[in-house]
This record gives structure tokens, sequence and C-alpha cells, in this order.
């Protein structure tokens, strides 16, 4: 009875810590395992599972920042979760493709749709080291100091492989700019066409 009272007076205390320090942070840990698995249903499912280590091991949670110590459990998590290259598909994004934009109207939003799809498939010829660096970085906002932590690699490390990062992306999209530059000329006559202005 008093192991079970214990249990009862612990349990509260570890929860409500739990939810302070893990909780505010699952949404950064779904946008970070969306661009680690490529997908939104392994996303939740790797976050779920590394919600679940998270609690199980929070004994273990020292103190300090707690957004990289659970960015760091999903980040391992995901990296279990696909040994090989992340599958790739394309998911119906319901902000994407809502009409409640305000004052946007068909043609910005293609541009802008064209814009995200360029971004991810250039993002996803990157390596996973590179993802995981611009991700933490660009997208989670993490200082290099918070990068390097949920990495588990020095500062200077972070840095130098962020500006290698930086140079395969803009390479990246740079082919990718190339390659719909060249499907939009897709008859010969079109192709000399513009040879002829150039």
């Amino acid at each position: 009875m008093t192991e079970e009272r214990s249990r009862m007076t612990i349990a509260p205390a570890i929860a409500e810590s739990f939810d302070e320090i893990v909780v505010p942070h699952l949404d950064a840990g779904f946008r970070l395992a969306r661009w680690l698995t490529g997908n939104e249903h392994d996303a939740e499912d790797v976050v779920q599972e590394a919600s679940l280590r998270a609690l199980r091991y929070f004994r273990t949670f020292t103190g300090g920042n707690g957004r990289a110590w659970f960015l760091t459990i999903v980040r391992n998590t995901s990296c279990r979760w696909h040994s090989g290259i992340p599958a790739l598909s394309d998911m119906f994004d319901e902000e994407q493709h809502s009409s409640g934009l305000p004052g946007s109207d068909p043609e910005s939003l293609l541009l802008h749709t064209d814009d995200v799809t360029l971004i991810e498939r250039a993002m996803s010829g990157l390596s996973s080291r590179f993802r995981q660096l611009l991700v933490l970085r660009e997208l989670q906002g993490l200082s290099y100091q918070e990068i390097a932590e949920v990495v588990g690699v020095p500062i200077g490390t972070v840095m130098s492989g962020l500006s290698r990062a930086r140079r395969a992306l803009r390479a990246a999209l740079d082919n990718e700019l190339k390659r719909a530059g060249s499907a939009r000329r897709t008859t010969p006559r079109e192709q000399g066409a513009d040879a002829a202005l150039v």
C-alpha cells in the first residue's frame, strides 16, 4: 500500500514536469520528423514513439534545454524508424490547398506551391545529415549550440556542416531550376528559339 501511495505522489510530479518540458515541443518534433521521414504519417508515428521514449526515460533528463533534449530523441527515433532512404510521397496538405487564405489569388497560390515543391525536391536530394542540419537551423530555429546538443557533435562541426549543407542546397536548387526550365521547352523548335535569343 505504501508503494502504491508513493507512486501516486511521484507520478503527478513527473507528469507535470514532462508536460512543461516536452509537450510544448511536440509541434517542433513533428516538423523535424516530417522532414526526416518524408511523410506525415511516419512523422506522427515517430513523434509518438519519441514521446513515449521521452516519458519512459524522463528521469534521465538532467535539466537544461528541454527542446534540444526532445528533438534529439525525435532525431534518433527517426533514424531508427527508417534505416534506409525515407520514402517520398506527395501528401495532401490542407493548409496549402485551403481557400481560406486571405488575399491570395490563384496565381500567387500556384507560385507558392511551385516554390514549396521545388524546395522539397531539392531537400530530398541532400544527404540525411545535411537535411537534419538545415531543418534544425532554418525551420526549427535552433541555435548552433542547440543543434550541437541535438546531433551530438561539437559546435564547430555544426557550423561547417551547415555551411556545406547550404552550398549543397543552393546547388540542388540550381539543378532543380535548370531541370524545370528545360522541361518547359519540350519541342525542338522552342529550344532552338530560346538558343537564338541567347
